[in-house]
């Protein structure tokens, strides 16, 4: 029989004003259980409110404006790749300078000491160098922008999946964001740049759909249409699939990114202006490189992860299986993210660890090379970027600097595509085991960082590994020669590292053709993906769905749990339901939103409410931001049929005070404007989805989810309102080990 814990009745709580929802790494109060669900997280209104306003402006629309609106969605999802691709950019060229900055310092002063000894000065000179990168970086995050943190993925797949993130969008986000990264690449973090484009460009996408940035306070009055949940929804998506066709130079793999990992909801024409966005990211990204390293005439640039290109022959690729070693990373950083929540949340303690974190990595990085007795000689065009010599014969170089001394996209490069024998199987082993805890340390710290390159940089290094030693194992000339190339074997085991952590198939897959530009690699590495999915999932689930259970958030998976049938509407909805008359009192109206025991931000309108709290006939749904609004123009009935009545209220006035409505302590209502009436019917939704209260829970789950609900009301026979379902309602409900388990309500 299944678990169900006992049940919890709210309805839509929470509220914007403090917004001080925990981080999707950390938590305030330094406390977490894994069997609750945090009311603090609300949900978007991704469906229209089709009131009389909003009908009688779509109805004066001609066919030439409706056209012009959609010309207007083209040039939004243009200016969205222009701008991430520039972002990208910045980023590429910043990350390149400090990072050649402080390489070059590093080797200059390791070869003085070689020859005249004093090697330690060098291992502090790096440590102290990667500590002050990444402690600037941390300090940016954890003290001025929290939201910052981390890759950014699980916070853009939670608001594409319906979820209100506060400040996760917003233009402060989004500087902090790119200062933070370019901090932490440089300082030498086993992260990657690539899940921070991908919030960067939704942020993107959020400020330019909208026409303004409230955090300025700059309205430049243009494409006010979109100021709504609905649109703005589709624009991130954009803006998510733009920042990994400008990481990765796939905009093909950007749009089923948005797809198969953050969009809820999809249409053919949002696929054509996704793929839009990320065309003309990938293009302004590889022309302004190629602009500042002097070759204005080649744009063949991939993308900031340039994976370069593989040759056709196939022959030599063996499809290898290590979803368990992507398990095994995200059950280790599952436990080390709840000892951050439990013991380092507060902002010093994260500048700390963080500042630690570098030193280790550098002091690992230096040990690791010094004793590391692989010599390779320099070939007349060698490609390395920082060769170290350190103890190896004139025109030899010290293989292991090659993975440690670089940035990580440079040493997964070297590792696809080095000659064979450039590294000894002790090296890669060593490297991989290494780097490995590092990576596992390093996600999760209070900086801007992604997960994408250490995980394929580990995965590379085993993956050259295995194919080292199977050529070493076959005895016969002729079949050595057959598994000659370990490089094949790097790009198959990066594919396979990634996607037992972050659990991506299609998308990684195409991902990964664009990037090294040979489509003969589709089949092999969507087999590996896929057996390391199933391998993965057998054991814990990808790193971002960890990351966002961790913090409680209401996410709507794609199904409702399979043995939730027995469950319906009347046993999963919130009772009793506040409701409102077609003509309320103003005064009530006031108490209701005032409420903070209750914080509702759903409102069945009845026909009539009686004093003994017997359910009414439904008539409409109207909002808390609707109703704020209304209070704030003084909508009231009485002013309305006297001559203090001011201009009728349009849609521009909601859409002006979007997305961030005042709260309704800072709206000012007399004792006698309290006595008046407000009239509800031009401005409530007269169409509300309801479901009977005999509904099964998966049918409720399905209507909810594929329509971007926000609210779904329950109704008994004779159209009478007995609940409400919301988001919290249903995603309480998942599939435990003993069975269907109910999560608590909580503010985490």
């Amino acid at each position: 029989m299944a678990n169900i814990s006992k049940k919890v009745s709210w309805s839509g709580r929470g509220d914007d004003r403090g917004e001080r929802t925990p981080l999707l790494n950390g938590a305030e109060d330094g406390k977490y259980n894994r069997h609750v669900l945090n009311f603090v997280f609300q949900s978007l209104d991704y469906d229209n409110s089709e009131n009389q306003l909003f009908l009688e402006e779509e109805r004066r629309m001609s066919h030439m404006g409706f056209r012009c609106l959609e010309t207007r969605r083209w040039v939004i999802c243009g200016l969205i790749g222009f701008l991430t691709g520039l972002i990208a950019c910045l980023i590429d060229i910043a990350v390149e300078k400090l990072a050649g900055y402080k390489y070059s310092a590093v080797k200059q002063n390791i070869e003085k000491f070689t020859e005249f000894g004093g090697l330690s000065i060098s291992l502090i000179l790096w440590a102290v160098l990667n500590s002050a990168f990444v402690m600037v970086g941390a300090i940016a995050v954890a003290f001025f922008e929290p939201f910052a943190a981390g890759s950014g993925i699980p916070q853009i797949k939670c608001y594409l999946n319906g979820v209100k993130i506060p400040r996760v969008v917003r233009l402060k986000t989004l500087a902090i964001k790119v200062f933070g990264v370019i901090c932490s690449v440089a300082g030498g973090l086993a992260v990657g740049k690539e899940g921070p484009m991908i919030h960067s460009g939704a942020v993107v996408a959020a400020g330019v759909s909208q026409g303004r940035s409230t955090s300025l306070k700059k309205d430049f009055k243009i494409f006010e249409y979109f100021r709504r949940d609905t649109e703005k929804r589709d624009f991130v998506s954009a803006g998510a699939a733009a920042g990994v066709s400008a990481a990765f130079g796939a905009p093909v793999g950007g749009v089923l990114f948005s797809l198969e990992e953050g969009a809820s909801f999809w249409n053919q024409m949002l696929t054509w202006r996704i793929f839009f966005a990320s065309m003309i990211s990938t293009f302004t990204l590889n022309f302004f490189l190629s602009i500042y390293h002097g070759k204005p005439g080649e744009l063949s640039s991939p993308g900031l992860i340039n994976f370069g290109r593989f040759d056709s022959d196939v022959s030599s690729v063996s499809i290898s299986f290590r979803g368990v070693l992507g398990a095994l990373f995200n059950v280790i950083n599952y436990w080390l993210t709840i000892f951050r929540i439990r013991y380092i949340h507060r902002p010093c303690l994260q500048v700390m660890e963080a500042m630690l974190v570098a030193a280790v990595t550098a002091t690992v990085s230096f040990a690791m090379i010094y004793f590391s007795n692989d010599c390779q000689p320099l070939g007349q065009d060698n490609t390395e970027e920082y060769s170290l010599q350190l103890f190896c014969a004139d025109g030899e170089y010290n293989s292991m600097a090659t993975a440690f001394f670089n940035t990580p996209e440079r040493s997964v490069r070297s590792l696809f595509h080095n000659p064979p024998g450039s590294y000894n199987p002790l090296t890669l082993g060593v490297f991989t085991l290494a780097y490995f805890v590092l990576a596992v340390w390093t996600y999760g710290l209070t900086v801007s960082a992604g997960v994408f390159i250490p995980s394929l940089l580990i995965g590379a290094a085993w993956g050259r590994l295995f194919g080292i030693l199977l050529s070493t194992i076959t005895s016969s000339q002729s079949v050595s020669a057959i598994w000659a190339d370990p490089g094949k074997y790097a790009l198959i085991g990066a594919a396979a590292q990634l996607g037992g952590i972050v659990r991506m198939t299609l998308s990684l897959t195409v991902i990964l053709v664009e990037a090294t530009g040979s489509v003969t690699y589709g089949f092999p590495i969507m087999l590996v993906l896929m057996t390391a999915k199933i391998v993965g999932d057998y054991f814990i689930e990808g790193l971002y769905d960890v990351h966002i259970k961790l913090q409680s958030v209401p996410f709507l998976h794609w199904e409702a749990p399979p043995t939730s049938h027995w469950l319906t509407a009347r046993e999963v909805m919130s009772s009793p339901v506040t409701c409102f008359n077609r003509v309320e009192k103003v005064g009530r109206i006031v108490d209701v939103l005032s409420n903070t025991s209750t914080n509702h931000n759903g409102f069945p309108v009845v026909a009539h409410t009686t004093e003994n709290d017997e359910p009414g006939k439904i008539c409409g749904l109207i909002l808390r931001s609707q109703l704020i609004v209304l209070l704030k123009h003084k909508v009231f009935v009485e002013r309305a049929s006297s001559r203090l009545s001011h201009r009728k209220l349009q849609l521009k006035d909601f859409r002006d005070a979007y997305p961030r409505f005042p709260p309704i302590q800072s709206i000012h209502v007399s004792q006698d404007e309290r006595e008046c009436m407000m009239d509800l019917t031009e401005f409530m939704n007269p169409t509300p989805y309801t479901v009977p209260q005999e509904t099964s829970l998966p049918r409720v789950f399905k209507l909810f989810r594929a329509l971007g609900l926000r609210h779904l009301v329950v109704v008994d026979n004779e159209n009478r309102v007995v609940g409400l379902v919301t988001r919290k309602d249903l995603a309480r409900y998942h599939l435990g080990k003993d069975g269907l388990e109910e999560l608590h309500l909580a503010q985490t």
